[in-house]
């Protein structure tokens, strides 16, 4: 393990806060999940601190918890960041290439993008990503990697998400307090993308929904890359409160009932040998719940399953799936996403939810559960943790392309000024700094 590197992420939600570590082997794509932790969040509303001591010790709580399980101390943590404030929008950069007469470079690249950063901002918001699209060379469009072309002029359109600084600076000193360093922000749209969606939805054109509790966030893939984004200022939460506020229960009671619906399934309508009393007897019984029988002591009668479901719950999703029609249709995004719509986040857990999607956008949905990671998978195998397992994927990349930067050498300066007898000691010196 000592040879090893340690990767961290947190995930402060609504509902829960959640810290995820895991061990990089050889490769960015071996991410080994060694540490677990999902406690109750606390001082947070609609995804944004509202209580600093609150939301301190929900942090230090879950934390705490990871390392333990992991067997280590963490340092530092990539941090998911979400709420109403976030906003994007598509920027163009251009450039003259340094040296037409060679080719294109990795700093030709670095300067093209600067370029694509630099928008009129109010000083109340901040960039939190600057994510390039695409790439145009002289008259050549539709490039992903322009670096070794030749060229004379550089264009790059990039997506940039940006959010409010008071919500940056309360989250990081969240974590400063607690000993840790912020090793970046992540949209927690964006983080759910590296562990939910596949390259071919992204290359055919999808659309993300990351259905927290208090809100939404959505994530827009148009040929390969992000093109839009943004949060909606509804969640699960308030699918919970529909149903309290229906049935006159605690929002604790609701949640119960909410929960015990997602988890059991729909009989079929008639059973082999089955008469049509029987059937109908059956399925009177099925649609009565039983407070007792779920926890809930507070003093209500029995309930409808299909009274709850058809009257609370589905007419919530639908408000929802509007609310996100609407944005699609703005941004003239409804016939550049074939591959629909994935779900994932708590909320995507809903009763129904793929069934309303499908009806209410006209488009293929499907949920989205984590992949691509290694060791405790099973911990977070739900929707509900495609936040904090994505942004792992994404910490392992940005050391990976962290780790090529330093490591790049220039090998004429390697051996500028060097005798001879001197370059095997080089050499040698060379191979132990790439060795971990």
């Amino acid at each position: 393990m000592a040879r090893q590197k340690i990767i961290s992420a947190l995930d402060i939600g609504t509902e829960k806060v959640c810290t995820l570590i895991a061990a990089l082997g050889g490769t960015d794509k071996d991410v080994q999940v060694i540490g677990v932790s999902s406690v109750p969040s606390r001082g947070l509303r609609k995804s944004q601190i509202v209580d600093l001591e609150e939301a301190m010790g929900a942090i230090t709580e879950s934390v705490d918890a990871a390392e333990r399980m992991a067997g280590m101390g963490i340092r530092s943590a990539f941090v998911t960041i979400s709420g109403a404030h976030i906003e994007s929008q598509n920027s163009k950069g251009v450039v003259a290439v340094a040296n037409p007469d060679t080719e294109i470079t990795p700093e030709d690249v670095s300067r093209v993008i600067e370029a694509a950063r630099a928008i009129s901002l109010p000083s109340t918001r901040e960039i939190i990503h600057v994510i390039p699209r695409d790439y145009k060379v002289d008259s050549q469009e539709g490039i992903k990697d322009p670096v070794g072309m030749s060229g004379v002029r550089l264009e790059a359109e990039a997506h940039i998400i940006t959010g409010f600084s008071t919500s940056l600076k309360n989250t990081a000193k969240c974590l400063n307090d607690v000993g840790l360093q912020l090793d970046g922000f992540v949209f927690s749209g964006l983080a759910s993308s590296y562990a939910s969606l596949t390259e071919t939805e992204r290359e055919l054109g999808v659309v993300l929904l990351d259905i927290g509790a208090g809100t939404t966030s959505l994530c827009a893939f148009v040929e390969g890359s992000l093109m839009y984004s943004s949060v909606l200022p509804i969640g699960a939460r308030h699918i919970t409160s529909d149903i309290a506020l229906g049935t006159r229960i605690s929002l604790q009671s609701a949640e119960r009932i909410k929960v015990m619906l997602t988890n059991i399934p729909q009989s079929p309508i008639a059973l082999p040998g089955e008469t049509r009393e029987q059937a109908k007897e059956r399925k009177r019984k099925e649609d009565t719940i039983d407070p007792g029988k779920i926890g809930i002591s507070e003093p209500i009668g029995m309930l409808s399953r299909k009274t709850i479901i058809d009257g609370i719950i589905i007419p919530r999703l639908q408000e929802m799936f509007k609310l996100v029609g609407e944005n699609l249709e703005k941004n003239g995004l409804f016939s550049q996403i074939p591959a629909g719509i994935v779900l994932t986040g708590g909320g995507a857990e809903t009763v129904e939810i793929v069934e309303v999607c499908k009806r209410v956008l006209a488009l293929p949905t499907r949920i989205g559960r984590p992949q691509g990671l290694h060791g405790l998978v099973e911990e977070i195998g739900s929707s509900q943790f495609s936040a904090s397992a994505g942004l792992l994927q994404y910490a392992a990349q940005s050391h990976a392309s962290s780790t090529v930067k330093q490591k790049g050498i220039n090998v004429k300066e390697l051996f500028k000024g060097i005798s001879f007898k001197e370059i095997p000691k080089k050499i040698i010196g060379f191979i132990r700094s790439l060795l971990p």
